[in-house]
């Protein structure tokens, strides 16, 4: 591409100049230009086309080095990338355009770097959640092979297994969940339906969880028809609704309201549980994080980051209110369309 470029360069100057030659031959034969002129005249031209010859190739031989060196920069950088290397950056191209691309260049490998971070934290994280319940079932497992065990042991070895069996599920149907919602740009078979109906059957199928810690749930609800994906918008309420009756003291209220307001169905789930800090609420929404490990049993730390994800998917949004010991609150507003 460069030497192409260098060539035409080259061919416009020669045909300018030669034209220029062209012309001032003819005005010398109709007497414009004195013919006394004519032989030195010849001469200019001539020198001044070796003079651009010779000038244009040292020009052009420095220029394209510097050109092409900073090509080929890109190129063992493009290299370097391929093999993993995200730590590697460009220094700034000297030519505009180079910059340009020397900065995107740039920008790319950090958010190669960021991805790789992360996938690698995921598989870490992953590693961790299932190693720890497997384990448990082993060693309850090897239990139950023993003789000396009464009734009651073995039960109570059988329910913590079942427990454990349950949290691997529900783990692995988070993970997979999750990995679908990322690979996505948009929920599909999204239909018209009754939000507030949704709504209290979620509460309804919650209600042995309910019944276990006495709970009580105070419903303020308006009729609200929205069109979204039914099924990922229950694993929403599901998450949001669980979260409030772990978190919540034996007793507790939980708080559920729907409102319409300005063509957004507002929904707003609060607890009078232990409530968060600051630092708390800054990770939330991050895979895997648990910010009460007292309780990481009951939970794997991916429900908010499903919540999140799902409402990016709907053009919905979450703000959440909370204060360490006071409960919290979470606003989720989706767009009624």
């Amino acid at each position: 591409m460069i030497v192409s470029l260098v060539a035409m360069i080259f061919l416009i100057m020669l045909i300018s100049m030669a034209s220029a030659g062209v012309v001032s031959m003819l005005l010398i034969k109709i007497n414009i230009i004195p013919a006394i002129y004519e032989n030195r005249f010849i001469l200019l031209i001539l020198y001044m086309l070796l003079v651009s010859l010779f000038t244009g190739t040292i020009l052009a031989r420095i220029s394209g080095k510097r050109f092409l060196c900073q090509i080929n920069e890109l190129a063992e950088f493009a290299k370097e990338v391929s093999t993993g290397n995200f730590d590697v950056r460009m220094t700034d191209g000297k030519m505009r355009e180079i910059a340009l691309i020397t900065d995107s260049m740039n920008e790319m490998v950090k958010e190669l770097s960021n991805i790789e971070t992360l996938r690698s934290d995921f598989v870490s994280n992953i590693s961790h959640e299932f190693k720890t319940p497997i384990s448990s079932i082993r060693g309850f497992a090897r239990r139950l092979k023993k003789d000396t065990l009464t009734a009651e042991q073995r039960d109570e070895y059988i329910d913590i297994i079942i427990s454990v069996s349950d949290r691997l599920t529900r783990l692995s149907s988070n993970v997979l969940l999750l990995s679908r919602l990322e690979s996505t740009d948009k929920l599909m078979e999204e239909t018209e339906y009754s939000l507030d109906e949704q709504i209290r059957k979620t509460i309804l199928s919650l209600d042995p969880q309910l019944q276990h810690k006495e709970l009580e749930v105070d419903v303020h609800i308006e009729s609200v028809q929205i069109i979204a994906n039914d099924e990922m918008l229950s694993h929403l309420w599901i998450n949001l609704l669980e979260n409030a009756i772990k978190f919540s003291p034996n007793h507790g209220t939980i708080t559920v309201t729907l409102e319409a307001i300005s063509g957004n169905a507002v929904v707003t789930i609060s607890d009078m549980g232990i409530g968060m800090d600051d630092e708390v609420k800054k990770h939330i929404f991050d895979k895997f994080y648990q910010g009460d490990y007292s309780r990481a049993t009951d939970g794997n730390g991916l429900g908010l980051s499903l919540v999140q994800r799902i409402l990016e998917l709907e053009g919905g949004k979450i703000a959440v209110a909370s204060e360490a010991g006071k409960g919290s609150c979470f606003r989720v507003s989706l767009p009624i369309r």
